[in-house]
């Protein structure tokens, strides 16, 4: 498949990953600050570079990617915090071309670890996500891994 992924650097891309993010957290009728208060958020953590947004074909999808410094190597981590792919054009490829997009682009930071979470009832990401080698036990082979939340903040949000 040959739809392009773009780092998204400019403003405009910012407002169009605000917009996407937002319809992602308002389709599974979770709460979201808005779209301009998404792009302005994701134009801080660009700048700071602990943060790429990379976005795939015409405002298809967006995916973010969030980069830590490791406690085990010299290297950093990078923490895919979403993925999303737009309804109308699921189950063409579009999320295995992104997610694709998001291991290089880890890989081009200089990162030797990735993770991400995901519901246990979101079968298709899953599916995706071991398709491509990511694995859901603790090193190959091992225990089953848990991921856990909590909101910090006192009105619930983080």
């Amino acid at each position: 498949m040959d739809t392009p992924v773009t780092l998204a650097v400019s403003r405009a891309e910012h407002a169009v990953a605000g917009r996407l993010l937002h319809d992602f957290n308002t389709e599974y009728e979770d709460p979201s600050p808005g779209a301009d208060a998404l792009a302005a958020r994701l134009a801080v953590l660009v700048a700071d570079g602990s943060t790429d947004v990379l976005l795939v074909g015409d405002a298809d999808g967006v995916a973010v990617l969030r980069f830590r410094p490791s406690l085990w190597t010299e290297a950093d981590e990078c923490y895919l915090a979403e993925l999303y792919v737009v309804p109308d054009r699921r189950g063409g490829g579009l999320g295995r071309v992104l997610l694709r997009a998001c291991v290089a682009r880890a890989r081009v930071r200089g990162c030797d670890f990735m993770d991400l979470s995901t519901s246990e009832d979101d079968v298709a990401a899953r599916h995706l996500y071991e398709a491509e080698g990511f694995r859901r036990t603790e090193g190959e082979g091992g225990p089953l891994t848990f991921h856990y939340e909590m909101d910090l903040a006192p009105d619930g949000r983080a």
